[in-house]
């Protein structure tokens, strides 16, 4: 009866009164408690110290006041937009075909905002996250399989953060690559800081790091003359559409399939109910209406950044098979090039200037260390969310970190540091298996009539959310054999 009594303890904050109680777990662990399984109802909303957080002013207050309230989640998302996992295919493309692919670039992000915006109905109407939805509304013996591949892809979604972050470290001071990964493990610190001050807290950071991120692209394409790009051809590339070159079909594959994340849809279905929204209509209406804008502005930032990742390597890179830098040292471009690496330590002697090139690390950090935060909060949501089990943050921290880590440590320990662009394809293989998972029912319950009443979605958004699925995951699955193959060649060696 003692251990029963500690049980009611640990969880009666996470129990509903008055709900059928279907089942309870002990508490194995003094960081984990377990929520009840109710019938039919809600359990407690993922991420509870940020749920209903932010208030919103009234509707009778001025635009500006409003969209400030509601901005910030899509920004939080927005990162995953252009994390490292995003510069290698965007550097590639760019190096090979200059322009030509940037309207690919551009398909890319209008697919994502489609899915954002449906992710954020779905949160804003049901008061549920992507996970809670799937795990009230589909059978039981979904629960386990979805809550698994979604853990997949977030720990290798975190691989790229730790490859992109360590990389950033090694070329910024010189620390090698081997402990710079190790070097990442440490960013839990933040993580715990920032949720310990709030959801406007942790914004304010992404936002500074997207700035910085901004920042330096806007440096290097603006203001350094060796780097201004002809808009007339950019412009021209955009709207003429071409796939008619060697090797085109499979790197749009490559830049569409390291586009849209599937985490980054349960993460933003369940970041939206941070606002104090209320439950009728019009407060509804209104979250969706701000929502919308707040998504359409991140992931506007998204997409001119890996534009201009991509117009930096067509400016320094085109038309060159290869590059020999001060020391002597001579790549030479080809499948296996690791572009991150290559892109900044070359920047400097090609455009007669260092700034270039610490921009650019300086650009990546930020990237790694901003994704790797709603990475973390993206764990958060499915597993709660599926599982209804609640990790500390510092905890589930160390957990996702660690699964990520432990690959990353044991192939550069072994194959040394040319094996960053093995990772990162171990990674986008990893991705492109859950992400039919993610969409797929995320279109089945906003289209619902039953699950979403008036609020479901529209003939466009019905229309191009269907169409964005099916398109990136036949592309998915197109180049999926090619990357399989790679992937295997990466583990065995």
């Amino acid at each position: 009866m003692v251990w029963l009594f500690k049980l009611y303890e640990n969880c009666r904050n996470d129990l509903l009164i008055n709900r059928q109680v279907k089942f309870l777990g002990r508490c194995w662990m003094s960081d984990v408690s377990i929520v009840a399984d109710v019938t039919g109802l809600n359990g407690s909303p993922s991420l509870d110290g940020l749920h209903h957080s932010v208030p919103v002013p009234p509707a009778s207050a001025g635009f500006w006041r409003q969209w400030r309230a509601f901005s910030g989640p899509a920004f939080l998302v927005g990162v995953g937009y252009m994390d490292p996992g995003n510069w290698g295919t965007d550097l590639q493309a760019g190096a090979t075909y200059r322009y030509d692919l940037l309207w690919v670039v551009a398909l890319a992000s209008l697919m994502a905002v489609v899915m954002q915006l449906i992710a954020a109905r779905l949160g804003v109407v049901l008061g549920k996250d992507l996970a809670q939805a799937c795990r009230d509304f589909y059978p039981k013996w979904t629960r386990w399989p979805n809550w698994l591949a979604c853990e997949a892809a977030i720990a290798a979604c975190d691989l790229a953060e730790v490859l992109g972050s360590a990389v950033a470290l090694n070329l910024l001071f010189g620390i090698p690559l081997f402990w710079a990964v190790i070097i990442t493990a440490f960013d839990v610190l933040l993580l715990l800081a920032l949720q310990g001050l709030g959801m406007r807290m942790i914004e304010a950071v992404i936002l500074v790091l997207v700035g910085t991120i901004g920042g330096c692209y806007a440096v290097e394409i603006f203001v350094l003359p060796q780097t201004q790009p002809d808009f007339l051809d950019m412009g021209r590339a955009m709207l003429t559409p071409t796939l008619g070159k060697d090797g085109m079909v499979v790197l749009a594959i490559g830049i569409i399939g390291a586009t849209v994340m599937p985490h980054n849809l349960y993460l933003h279905s369940a970041l939206v109910q941070s606002r104090r929204v209320n439950t009728d209509a019009p407060a509804i209406r209104r979250a969706i209406r701000f929502n919308s804008l707040d998504t359409v502005a991140a992931l506007s930032v998204a997409f001119l950044v890996n534009a201009a990742i991509l117009v930096l390597a067509a400016m320094v890179f085109h038309g060159r098979d290869g590059v020999t830098v001060r020391d002597g040292v001579t790549f030479t471009f080809g499948e296996e090039t690791d572009w991150i690496r290559v892109a900044y330590l070359t920047l400097a002697p090609l455009l007669g200037t260092a700034a270039a090139s610490t921009l650019f690390a300086i650009a990546l950090l930020a990237s790694g260390q901003s994704s790797t935060i709603t990475g973390t909060l993206a764990g958060q949501v499915v597993m709660e969310g599926f599982m209804h089990w609640r990790l500390r943050p510092w905890v589930r921290r160390l957990v996702t970190r660690s699964v990520a880590i432990v690959p990353a440590i044991v192939i550069i320990g072994l194959r040394g540091d040319g094996s960053v662009t093995d990772l990162l394809v171990l990674s986008q293989v990893v991705l492109a298996l859950q992400l039919p998972l993610a969409m797929f029912p995320l279109l089945h319950f906003t289209s619902s009539r039953a699950r979403m009443g008036q609020f479901r979605n529209g003939w466009f958004l019905l229309g191009a959310g269907w169409l964005s699925a099916v398109l990136i995951t036949a592309l998915d699955f197109y180049g999926l054999p090619d990357a399989l193959r790679k992937a295997w060649v990466v583990m065995v060696g």
